[in-house]
């Protein structure tokens, strides 16, 4: 048997003696790099603070002791009126369904545009390869705009109500979920698209039997995600005249004290919802995944065992 260690090469131990030093010089200057990413972050964080200070109406020194006068009083009055907060749910449940049917609507025609957008900017499955970055702009401008800047152009255009509410989420809706189906088309396999286009299928039924059943799980996914993040939005909407129950909610915090347990009422609402919503969508987000892997796991093993 051929001795190796005769073999081996004189300087050897110098190269992992200069692999060490590279290594410890490397880690050095990391190290280095991210001290000053973080002293740089704070200093940033602490001059944005001075800065929105010191153009606040009053000091955040003197303004924290009372962060909790608000609170006390909506929750002292409604302690005092408790029993007609029934009622005042009662009363304010429609506004919640209109705030429901906002997002609800918001969040199925932005799902709809987001997929067609994301299938047009993703390489392999476009319609048009040329077009793709200009549909990825057209997504992270539609992502980029706050739903509220939207919503307050279009009551200038509308008027008030529930529609420009729906517009500017379902707009927002399209950008965002179109950034999360291209993420999940990039890992959709390309070999269903090639046997269908062999065979003479037309780009809408390629798309149709070659990406959506590899992808339906995760769309459907997203969607009820987005769907939970839209019932927020369109109650924060409702706070500049599109409706919904946040336009109850801002009318009874402006009336002040004596209105303060519509206020509880609104809020016990919101959360309730809220609270079911992202149980339900929870439940189903879950069946979706596991389902989809278990499938999975069962078609890996008929193959495996043909």
């Amino acid at each position: 048997m051929a001795d190796l260690s005769a073999q081996a090469p004189k300087d050897s131990p110098q190269s992992l003696e200069d692999i060490r030093a590279q290594y410890t010089e490397m880690t050095r200057r990391k190290r280095l790099y991210g001290g000053l990413l973080l002293v740089l972050f704070v200093a940033l964080m602490v001059a944005g603070f001075r800065t929105a200070d010191e153009r606040n109406a009053g000091s955040f020194a003197d303004g924290y002791q009372r962060v909790l006068d608000y609170p006390t009083e909506v929750l002292s009055e409604a302690a005092e009126k408790v029993t007609q907060l029934p009622g005042h749910i009662v009363h304010f449940f429609p506004a919640l369904v209109e705030t429901l049917n906002i997002a609800a609507a918001a969040t199925l025609i932005g799902a709809l545009f987001g997929t067609l957008l994301s299938l047009l900017s993703t390489r392999g499955m476009a319609r048009w390869p040329m077009l793709i970055p200009l549909f990825r702009r057209i997504m992270d401008i539609s992502r980029a705009i706050p739903e509220i800047v939207i919503a307050l152009v279009l009551i200038f255009l509308l008027g008030g109500g529930p529609v420009p509410a729906m517009i500017a989420i379902a707009l927002h809706t399209a950008g965002a979920l179109g950034k999360l189906f291209s993420e999940v088309n990039e890992n959709v396999s390309l070999k269903p698209i090639e046997g269908l286009s062999s065979v003479g299928a037309s780009w809408a039924q390629r798309i149709w039997l070659g990406v959506i059943p590899q992808v339906g799980p995760n769309y459907v996914s997203y969607a009820l995600l987005r769907f939970e993040i839209n019932i927020r939005a369109s109650a924060i909407l409702g706070f500049v005249g599109a409706g919904g129950i946040g336009y109850e909610l801002k009318n009874a915090m402006s009336w002040g004290q004596g209105k303060y347990d519509e206020a509880a009422a609104i809020f016990i609402l919101l959360f309730v919802t809220i609270v079911v919503v992202d149980q339900i969508s929870g439940l189903l987000r879950d069946r979706l995944t596991h389902g989809q892997r278990t499938r999975t796991r069962k078609s890996s093993r008929k193959g495996a065992t043909a």
